[in-house]
């Protein structure tokens, strides 16, 4: 059954529709913030509810499309569910209740109602499309999109990115929400539900650990195409990795690893793991409870931030106030 809108208490600014993805079609949200549902109202009230067969042709995408200045979220779930899942909706509302912030969101193939099977080039393409489908369909430029994961959205977000960073195209910023390395490097410290040890029992055997990782066939090298997209990058990026110190599924040691793989294709050389925590350490504010914030500039005009927050897990962590916070420097063109 197709998650309906209404169910989770989304406003009239929610249009549902559906998006190609070569053979695939994939189940999408259109969400308007609730400043655009109120200025067109009496518009949205007498629209055509539930699916649309033509998004165009909607009251919510002209809206979009009309606005010169709207900003987008472009927001890839986690591995599980659909699109309503748990927290997800509560999360588009902390975007989208108290800011100009549209958000599109999709189902990837395999998921929800979305057709097929997912794997990681397959899913990757999913988020291309929902990107192409934003900047040539909607009109909405690249310095007026922000593109955010959580979980396996951070894997697919970098996928995507790195994609379009390839093509010289650049977005207003990128948001990775209990990110991972790579699924390898997770496997050998992840335990499900937070004391089941999957690989881990093997670390202390590293050929074993290696021979068995050989065996993954989606790998979502996240850390490698951060770097790739910090070395693409040859006007401006804004990146921000948020995790939560208590987050038992995706340990927060893994957003350090992301945040060092971005960090070191800015500087000219590599540095051995004390020399970069001293390094690091000089560009970090550090609280009390061991939550820290950490910092990077460097040319052309690239930011890289790290958030370490006190708490949230895995999936409250899209529920922070860090994270609209994060959209919003984004979109602030001379700030972060």
């Amino acid at each position: 059954m197709a998650p309906r809108p209404a169910q989770w208490a989304i406003p009239l600014g929610v249009t549902p529709f559906t998006l190609a993805s070569g053979n695939e079609f994939l189940y999408a949200w259109h969400v308007l913030p609730l400043r655009s549902v109120l200025k067109h109202e009496d518009k949205l009230q007498t629209a055509p509810v539930g699916h649309s067969e033509n998004v165009t042709a909607t009251e919510s995408f002209k809206i979009l499309k009309d606005d010169p200045d709207a900003q987008l979220v472009i927001s890839f779930h986690g591995n599980a569910g659909h699109i309503a899942q748990g927290l997800r909706t509560e999360h588009f509302h902390t975007l989208t209740d108290t800011s100009n912030f549209h958000i599109l969101s999709i189902d990837y193939r395999g998921y929800g109602r979305s057709t097929g099977s997912p794997y990681e080039l397959g899913v990757i393409q999913d988020g291309i499309t929902t990107i192409d489908w934003a900047m040539n369909v909607a009109g909405v430029s690249p310095d007026r999109i922000v593109v955010m994961g959580q979980s396996l959205g951070t894997a697919v977000t970098a996928g995507v990115v790195e994609h379009f960073a390839t093509r010289g195209i650049e977005f207003a910023g990128i948001v990775l929400m209990a990110g991972f390395s790579d699924v390898p490097t997770l496997l050998s410290s992840y335990r499900g539900a937070g004391f089941i040890p999957i690989l881990s029992p093997l670390r202390p055997i590293p050929p074993l650990l290696r021979f068995f990782q050989g065996f993954i066939a989606d790998k979502w090298n996240t850390a490698g195409r951060l770097a790739e997209i910090v070395r693409l990058t040859r006007t401006r990026l804004r990146l921000t990795l948020i995790h939560a110190k208590d987050d038992w599924e995706i340990p927060c040691h893994e957003s350090d690893i992301l945040f060092r793989s971005a960090v070191n294709a800015t500087i000219s050389q590599e540095l051995d793991d004390e020399a970069f925590l001293s390094w690091k350490k000089q560009r970090s504010t550090r609280y009390d409870d061991d939550t820290f914030i950490s910092i990077v500039r460097a040319k052309p005009d690239i930011i890289i931030r790290q958030e370490l927050l006190p708490n949230g897990g895995h999936n409250g962590i899209m529920l922070s106030s860090a994270i609209p916070l994060a959209v919003m420097r984004a979109f602030q063109r001379n700030q972060m």
